[in-house]
């Protein structure tokens, strides 16, 4: 009798378990449609949203940054390859326009050398404007003038012996042909990009961990509701799809924040530069990085960049819920 009486209270208990389980997952598919497992507009969503802006706002600058240093390597490199220049020092007793046209004149004579320019007073005071200020005369300092050497890309001349003849044939010129400072130049640019690309990599990873830590988060809350789900036999692609869709929103509305704000930084930065070209500073910067605009391709990759974050979210999420649930299946097995 007592083990009968034990027996019908088990089952009694059992049946009122069950009876539970049944309303709550009742209750959840008659819930409205606007009510998804994973409750929307939260305090923890609103800050997922900020956080996720904010790593898409840092990474579209620096790409745009790599952008910008990338585009500023090629333009260095292509115009190196174009020209050269023939430095000539003032000397007592010797006439600089004699000697500027004599160097000019050596400098056409080689096959190679499309056409040689002597940079003149007015120009020159302009290119030491920035340091010495303006109102210079040219004739009163002990600077050196230049000519501009033209060359030919796919056949340039024999650099070693138009320098060789050059410092032979006129006092205190010299000849630099810009390779030693150029490359320098682009091997920072180049070490500038790979900083930037491990930079982007690192805001990435930082935006998964953050989605990962969200997700396990929001699936905390929810347990109850996922447990019942699932121990009933709801699949975990179903639990996950309703994760990664609000995940992705999610994500998609912080990307979007964050790329559109780095798209005016950028388009703000490029017309304060437009604005500014008439100075010497100005012209400086713009010979060393262009005129700060990203062009085409640097709003691509910020809408690709949104796009690859909204995407990389929704794939964590996913993950995240399917090894969360096979976890509670394994604590399940083990209880048994």
């Amino acid at each position: 009798m007592g083990g009968s009486t034990s027996m019908n209270e088990v089952l009694q208990r059992f049946d009122t378990v069950r009876n539970a389980v049944f309303r709550l997952v009742d209750q959840w598919r008659n819930r409205p449609s606007q009510t998804p497992i994973v409750p929307q507009g939260n305090v923890a969503g609103t800050a997922l949203i900020i956080v996720i802006a904010i790593m898409t706002f840092l990474a579209c600058l620096t790409l745009g940054g790599v952008s910008l240093v990338r585009d500023s390597a090629a333009t260095w490199q292509s115009q190196i390859s174009k020209e050269a220049t023939i430095q000539i020092r003032p000397i007592d007793g010797e006439d600089m326009e004699a000697l500027l046209a004599q160097a000019r004149k050596i400098a056409q004579g080689f096959a190679g050398v499309t056409s040689a320019r002597i940079v003149d007073k007015a120009a020159t005071a302009r290119l030491l404007e920035p340091w010495l200020g303006s109102g210079l005369d040219i004739d009163e300092l002990p600077v050196p003038r230049l000519v501009v050497v033209s060359i030919d890309e796919d056949q340039p001349p024999d650099f070693a012996t138009l320098r060789a003849e050059l410092v032979r044939s006129v006092p205190g010129a010299s000849f630099d042909d810009h390779r030693t400072w150029v490359d320098r130049l682009v091997s920072m640019a180049r070490t500038t990009v790979l900083i930037g690309m491990s930079v982007l990599v690192l805001v990435i990873a930082a935006t998964v961990l953050t989605v990962i830590f969200a997700t396990r988060g929001a699936m905390a809350g929810n347990d109850h509701i996922i447990e019942v789900l699932h121990f009933i036999g709801a699949e975990a692609g179903f639990v996950a799809r309703e994760f990664e869709r609000h995940f992705f929103r999610t994500a998609l509305k912080g990307a979007l924040c964050g790329g559109g704000t780095a798209i005016l930084v950028f388009l703000m930065i490029s017309w304060w530069s437009s604005r500014n070209l008439a100075t010497p500073e100005a012209d400086q910067a713009a010979a060393l990085f262009g005129n700060f605009a990203i062009g085409r391709d640097g709003y691509a990759g910020v809408a690709v960049i949104i796009l690859l974050v909204s995407l990389l979210t929704m794939i964590t999420t996913r993950l995240t819920v399917i090894t969360q649930l096979r976890e509670m299946d394994n604590r399940g097995s083990e209880a048994i």
